[in-house]
């Protein structure tokens, strides 16, 4: 692959902040930056922006009644940017309404009109558990005993067309034990009493097992090389970062080495740091300098 192939198509009036072989990385905010990005040319938008939390975050969101229309234009120069057959994965955390035990409905309002209004499809939907999350909030949880602890985020995955690209041979997991038993020993085809018709083909070794829509990643990141360099640096980590096999999964699902991935609200650029480790071009915007900053050190050997 030549410079140039690696090399990001796109012109931005500002310099990248950071560099790395195979992608950029821009202070900014993402809605101005993304305009310089030319039409149909990102294979994937990974991202996990603000969530819409009752308690405002050092970050920025946004509450839930005005999220849909703060995220809104970001969404139309999302479908813009992407290729045909590209995708766009959206991680979205849960809110209560303020004072109350009951949810806010944001994350659907939302999908919806990012499929009926801006015209995405809704390829899948995922839900990443983190089983190491804290029992929040602590209010109806740990306090009042009326909830169980929030342990999900849901996962839109979005598409602008009907058949984006993707191939689940590239994700495939390890198959359980009574699995391998079966294709050691065989198995004899026959009708499930659930009335599945379990062919010979069953018995075929695919070299692993097709993932579920759920993941189970726990965000346990303590002791990292990015953390400890943050510290030293006295540089503030960001609260809210999304595991390295999260970023994995989709980019290794959804696109191919050399393909470009986006990351509009990158934070400590975990998906930026992953696209480098698998050969895809990868462009990261993001509005704190201090994030930014920190992020450049998961790049440091």
């Amino acid at each position: 692959m030549t410079q140039e192939q690696i090399t990001p198509q796109i012109t931005i009036s500002l310099t990248p902040y950071y560099t790395q072989k195979y992608g950029s990385a821009y202070l900014g905010d993402s809605q101005e930056l993304i305009k310089s990005i030319k039409d149909n040319s990102i294979n994937l938008i990974l991202t996990s922006p603000p969530f819409a939390l009752t308690r405002q975050k050092e970050y920025g969101n946004q509450n839930a009644e005005k999220y849909i229309e703060w995220f809104l234009p970001f969404a139309y120069e999302f479908k813009r940017v992407l290729v045909d057959d590209g995708s766009f994965i959206l991680d979205l955390g849960g809110a209560y309404l303020p004072g109350n035990p009951v949810r806010s409905i944001y994350q659907y309002e939302l999908l919806i009109r990012l499929c009926k209004e801006v015209g995405f499809f809704l390829a899948q939907e995922f839900y990443h558990y983190n089983p190491a999350r804290l029992p929040t909030p602590a209010e109806w949880v740990t306090i009042r005993r009326i909830r169980v602890k929030d342990s999900v985020n849901v996962v839109w995955w979005l598409s602008k067309t009907p058949h984006p690209k993707a191939d689940n041979r590239k994700v495939l997991k390890p198959y359980s034990q009574s699995m391998k038993q079966l294709l050691k020993n065989g198995y004899k085809a026959k009708m499930r009493p659930s009335g599945h018709d379990i062919s010979e083909k069953f018995q075929k070794n695919n070299q692993g097992a097709i993932p579920p829509n759920l993941l189970e990643i726990a965000n346990t990141e303590s002791n990292s090389a990015y953390l400890r360099r943050c510290k030293t640096a006295g540089i503030q980590p960001h609260p809210a970062r999304f595991p390295q096999g999260f970023a994995e999964f989709f980019i290794k699902f959804l696109t191919d080495e050399g393909d470009l991935v986006l990351d509009p609200f990158a934070g400590s650029n975990t998906t930026g740091f992953v696209a480098e480790t698998l050969q895809r071009r990868w462009i990261s915007f993001e509005m704190s300098e201090d994030y930014i900053i920190g992020s450049r050190y998961r790049f440091e050997v």
